[in-house]
């Protein structure tokens, strides 16, 4: 990558990178579910403790609950491709090209994600019926999920 060069097209290696099996995107989900939900304990506990000791139920701090979960999962993705979760699972989103996602892409992917998650997983699911094995998040935001190859040890 040159110097200067926005992160965000940085090109990542494609070769032998195949899409993501459904179970295997499950587990990425499942993993970074547990790093939301610690953070937004957190995120809760502040809260409470600016509110008097009383649950903030207020839209402006249910929106900033939005935002972080945004910038964790957006931060991720456009910087390496990968949350936390994936990385465990050794996945990867990325544009066709090879390159990260862009945060317009991310931020896409995240809206989408959320509605694949309200429709029962539909969206998810979707992929056991697309020929590419994309989910609603993947064609919306121009992106795929493929499984990073293991290195060799030498």
């Amino acid at each position: 990558m040159a110097k200067g060069a926005p992160h965000s097209r940085r090109r990542l290696d494609p070769q032998g990178a195949r899409p993501a099996g459904l179970m295997r995107r499950l587990g990425g989900v499942v993993y970074d579910a547990f790093l939301v939900m610690a953070l937004l304990i957190v995120l809760g506990f502040i809260g409470v403790a600016v509110n008097g000791g009383e649950a903030n139920q207020s839209p402006l701090f249910r929106s900033l609950l939005l935002v972080a979960m945004f910038a964790f999962f957006g931060g991720c993705w456009s910087r390496s491709g990968m949350t936390l979760g994936m990385q465990a699972w050794r996945l990867r989103i990325e544009t066709p090209q090879g390159h990260v996602p862009t945060l317009q892409q991310c931020l896409i992917r995240f809206v989408v994600a959320g509605l694949s998650l309200g429709a029962c997983g539909l969206g998810y699911v979707w992929q056991l019926w697309d020929p590419e094995q994309r989910s609603w998040q993947d064609i919306a935001s121009g992106t795929r999920v493929v499984v990073v190859p293991k290195l060799r040890r030498e």
